[in-house]
């Protein structure tokens, strides 16, 4: 896959709008050293090549009641590409689900998940997890402390 060239005014913008994404057109274009117009151009290029996804409000777990977050290490008892897709659609499906990835290792899926609590999180487990077909192991760690989340993504690594 092409990833879109990208030069120093790009990577401005793109930084300005990680640190917030509802500053005005204005606001940034002042911060990158752009007239509105031209900025305004180059941000909506950014959108409609997927560099920039979207926007959205990042909330406080702890403030709307979904204070348990779990990191769910999850291994299929059987490797297929149909299995791996089942297990992503589903996975995908979970509105607790808040980040899942497949990776390497002992496990083949790590899931997010957010809750408000221990006992919603049992429910969960035992209810939504461990009734999918082919289930080997579920391991769950829980989150004792936040350090970083949601962090702007490092854009001193772009081509």
């Amino acid at each position: 896959m092409a990833h879109p060239e990208l030069d120093t005014i790009d990577r401005k913008i793109i930084g300005t709008l990680q640190e917030d994404g509802r500053r005005t057109n204005v606001e940034v274009a002042d911060a990158v050293g752009l007239s509105p117009s031209p900025c305004l151009r180059r941000t909506k290029r950014l959108e409609s090549e997927g560099v920039i996804r979207g926007y959205r409000a990042i909330l406080d777990r702890k403030t709307v009641g979904l204070g348990l977050t779990v990191f769910a290490e999850i291994r299929a008892e059987k490797h297929s590409k149909e299995c791996a897709q089942m297990y992503q659609d589903a996975l995908a499906a979970m509105p607790e689900v808040v980040s899942c990835h497949m990776v390497s290792g002992q496990a083949d899926f790590l899931a997010e998940i957010v809750v408000p609590d221990l006992q919603t999180y049992e429910r969960f487990l035992t209810e939504k997890l461990l009734v999918l077909p082919r289930v080997a192991d579920v391991r769950s760690n829980f989150a004792m402390r936040e350090i970083k989340s949601a962090a702007p993504l490092p854009l001193d690594h772009l081509p």
